[in-house]
Formats: C-alpha cells, sequence, structure tokens
C-alpha cells in the first residue's frame, strides 16, 4: 500500500485556505439554485468566483472533464455535466461536487441541495447522507481505522432501507485531489490502516433510494442509478488532528 502523506502546519494552513474558498463557492450555488436556473449558469458562477479568489477549478480538464463543476441531478449519482439546455424545476435534487486547487493544494466538497419543495421521500434521503457524512467525521480519531469510517456510513445509511454506492470512494487529498487511500463508504469497524494525525480525507457517501448499482450514461461521465431512483451525496474535505476532526470546507 502507498504512503499516506502526514501533512505539516504550513500545508495544512494552505489546505484550510483552499477549503474555505471551496464551501464559499459552494455557499453561493446553494443560494442560487432555484427553479429556472440552468446547471450551465451554476458552472459558470463557480469558475468566476474561484479566478476571483486566485484558485484553479479541480475538475475542470482533469482525465478530460470539461466543466468545473459536476453537476448532478436526482437518479444523477455524480459526475453530471453542466449543460445551457438542463434547468432546474421544483422538487429536483440537485448535487454539486466542486473541488479547488490553491497555490498547490487542494480542496473538495460537495453537498445536495432541494430545489425549492421536495417530496418527503426525497428529503429523508437527503437527511440520511448528510447525517451519514457526520457519523463517518466522528469516526476519524487518531488511532481508528479506515475500516470505522465506512462502517459508519453504511451502517446508518442502511438501517434506513437506503444503500451506498461502492463503485466510487472518497479519497487522500492534499498536493494531488485524489491521494492515497481509497476510503470506501462501507466497510467493517477495526479494520484497515490506523488513522494518524496529519492526514487529510475527502469523505463522500453517496446513497440511493434503492439499488447500489449505477450505469454510466453514454457522455462517459454521469453515473446514474441503475433502477432510475434518486440518489444524494455530500462531501467534506477533513484533517485528523489530536484533537478530533476539522472539516476544511465547512460553509459559513
Amino acid at each position: 500500500m502507498s504512503q499516506v502523506e502526514i501533512k505539516s502546519r504550513e500545508e495544512i494552513a494552505l489546505m484550510r485556505e483552499a477549503g474555505r474558498i471551496v464551501a464559499d463557492v459552494l455557499d453561493a450555488l446553494e443560494r442560487a439554485v432555484a427553479p429556472g436556473i440552468s446547471t450551465w449558469e451554476l458552472d459558470a458562477l463557480a469558475e468566476k468566483m474561484t479566478a476571483e479568489r486566485g484558485a484553479r477549478p479541480a475538475f475542470k480538464g482533469y482525465l478530460g472533464f470539461p466543466c468545473v463543476l459536476c453537476a448532478s441531478i436526482n437518479d444523477e449519482v455524480v459526475h453530471g455535466i453542466p449543460s445551457r439546455k438542463r434547468k432546474l424545476v421544483e422538487g429536483d435534487l440537485m448535487k454539486l461536487d466542486f473541488g479547488v486547487s490553491y497555490r498547490g493544494w487542494f480542496g473538495d466538497s460537495a453537498r445536495t441541495v432541494p430545489v425549492g419543495k421536495v417530496s418527503t421521500e426525497a428529503q429523508s434521503l437527503v437527511d440520511t447522507t448528510r447525517e451519514s457524512l457526520q457519523k463517518a467525521i466522528q469516526a476519524m480519531k487518531p488511532g481508528n481505522r479506515l475500516g470505522d469510517i465506512g462502517h459508519a456510513v453504511q451502517r446508518h445509511v442502511e438501517a434506513r432501507g437506503y444503500s451506498v454506492v461502492r463503485d466510487f470512494t472518497g479519497h487522500g487529498i492534499g498536493r494531488k485531489l485524489h491521494e492515497h487511500p481509497h476510503v470506501p463508504n462501507y466497510g467493517q469497524a477495526g479494520a484497515g490502516m490506523k488513522l494518524r494525525a496529519g492526514m487529510v480525507l475527502a469523505v463522500e457517501p453517496m446513497v440511493n433510494e434503492g439499488t447500489s448499482d449505477i450505469e454510466i450514461l453514454d457522455d462517459d461521465w454521469t453515473a446514474v442509478t441503475a433502477d432510475r431512483k434518486l440518489s444524494a451525496h455530500f462531501e467534506h474535505t477533513i484533517l485528523i488532528t489530536d484533537g478530533g476532526p476539522e472539516v476544511l470546507t465547512r460553509g459559513r
């Protein structure tokens, strides 16, 4: 297994700045989400704000991805491509996944935003997914194991009748957007690598209303649920410290 980098105090300070930019942009995007806005407009807003803050988009051009923002709606799990034609309507679940590089250090976060009034079922899925991320964060203490993170997500999600996407995982983050280790959203408590202060992980539960299976659309990017039921997604970049986890991408 590749070595997981322990970040220095100076490196952590830069990652805090990257995380703050990510949170600021996502806060603005969340305020902009409303019926009638296109995902292209949200992408343009994210790109403008990123440039204004002296950062660069983490996703645009990454493995050929064409946009700044991953914008996924309803049964789209992740990696949705913004489009001028795709306009939000009342009741949608809008998943915003966004990252930046700031002075060579990355931050990455995602949130699911209800568009106007959504169904009780949709809101329950969103709430459970957000809660599962909080459960994962609580498990991120020095001496705990990597498996404790995924186990916390899986236990919370499956107890409520939902399923955890297994085709995508969280990841280490730092000088690169994706570093070691992979951070699955399922697992066995007490298993895997020991967590240490100075590690920074991006943890991102993706939770489906129905089956955990996904399919990739013809654009070669957008992942959708195999049964076309709803999906929700939350993500934070988290620093493990001796005093407990520090969320670097928490909004204001």
